[in-house]
């Protein structure tokens, strides 16, 4: 298996423990989300960005959520870190723990 292949894979893992998070509204739309063909076969959004981290062996996941009103951004940008932290050590099988980036583009 290539890492490309891998780091799609692992995308999509975080996608869903990221849209999992309680006052997380959704990913936040990219470009390449808005044209988009309804029929493409992937359903990743431009919002997760899973790669290696260059010169080390953890993985880097890169986050832009839009989160519910009423939810204070810091205790869901933490909810989210530990839940795609949690899911990239059980996928990957790692014991090293991945760098996460969450960015909070709006609220709704």
């Amino acid at each position: 298996m290539t890492e490309r292949r891998t780091a799609g894979e692992l995308a999509e893992a975080v996608q869903e423990a990221v849209l999992g998070t309680p006052g997380v509204a959704c990913l936040r739309p990219g470009i390449a989300d808005l044209l988009r063909v309804s029929t493409s076969l992937t359903r990743r959004s431009s919002a997760v960005r899973v790669t290696r981290d260059k010169g080390a062996a953890a993985w880097h996941a890169e986050i832009h959520v839009v989160l519910r009103r009423g939810h204070r951004s810091v205790d869901v940008t933490r909810e989210v870190r530990a839940a795609v932290t949690e899911a990239l050590l059980r996928l990957t099988g790692e014991s090293r723990p991945p760098r996460v980036t969450v960015t909070v583009t709006g609220r709704v």
